[in-house]
């Protein structure tokens, strides 16, 4: 059976324009075409479901293309996984002791924020997450020239 890219978006939620987008980028792949209409093999809605599942663990769209072989077929790095798993940890982590800490700060007793220890340490932590995830981006940038303008 096939079904028009409507359909598809119909079925799915994804919209038509990240239907094209995907196809493009050789995450799905039309069969032809019914008049202007791109159309595809019903199996396309498991593979969007299998895409869907992987934006939400947060893989980039490069690593789920990776998670395909060249027949289309699902071939999930089980080591990619358990990374993502892992990283998962770490942000639930950071995110937890934000968590606490903002509650600890809604009830804090100290006169201001700025003189309660556990907000101070709150503090000192969000700074080093945003130094770390700063590298981390430099690290994965191109290296550009400066240009002066």
């Amino acid at each position: 059976m096939h079904l028009d890219i409507s359909e598809v978006a119909q079925r799915s939620g994804v919209p038509a324009s990240t239907l094209r987008f995907y196809d493009e980028k050789g995450l799905i792949a039309s069969t032809g075409r019914r008049g202007l209409k791109r159309l595809f093999d019903a199996g396309v809605l498991e593979r969007l479901a299998l895409i869907a599942l992987g934006r939400t663990a947060g893989f980039s769209l490069d690593e789920i293309a990776r998670m395909f072989s060249a027949d289309g077929q699902p071939r999930i790095d089980r080591l990619m996984l358990t990374a993502k798993a892992d990283e998962l940890d770490r942000t639930i982590r950071n995110l937890s002791v934000m968590r606490d800490g903002l509650r600890h700060a809604a009830v804090c007793s100290a006169p201001s924020h700025m003189e309660c220890p556990k907000f101070r340490r709150i503090l000192r932590a969000a700074e080093a997450g945003a130094k770390a995830g700063q590298q981390k981006k430099e690290r994965k940038a191109p290296r550009t020239k400066n240009l002066e303008i």
